[in-house]
């Protein structure tokens, strides 16, 4: 096997292929969205999400949440509260049930994100998204 020297592209600024990013993301904002996209990273926590966002800004009972999963109400309630916690969901307790709802304004940031329409992007010139 030889020892061959590689050339290293980019030092002088230029790389080898467009940016995806006017900037790269700041601690604060990957720090934010890593906890959003942990929280989603349970299939049991992703289904809950889109159960609660098909109620189009209705609130839905965990009491009605949980037989759709073969798991116990208070694990059901567990996920709930992560997904909470995760900025993702608002509770409010009436009487013995705890209702939820979706909070659009983290599932607008993560839409931004993963549609690259975030004001950090910068679409190279020439490339659909």
């Amino acid at each position: 096997m030889s020892k061959q020297e590689l050339t290293v592209l980019g030092q002088d600024g230029d790389g080898c292929c467009p940016a995806l990013l006017a900037a790269p993301m700041d601690e604060d904002r990957a720090a934010e969205l890593a906890k959003v996209f942990k929280a989603l990273g349970d299939p049991v926590r992703l289904r809950l999400l889109s159960m609660i966002a098909s109620r189009n800004g209705g609130d839905i009972c965990v009491c009605d949440l949980t037989p759709a999963f073969d798991l116990s109400q208070p694990t059901i309630s567990h996920h709930l509260k992560l997904l909470k916690q995760a900025g993702l969901i608002a509770s409010e307790r009436r009487g013995t049930w705890v209702y939820h709802r979706l909070l659009p304004t983290m599932t607008d940031k993560l839409a931004q994100v993963l549609a690259r329409e975030s004001p950090s992007y910068d679409e190279p010139a020439g490339v659909a998204p």
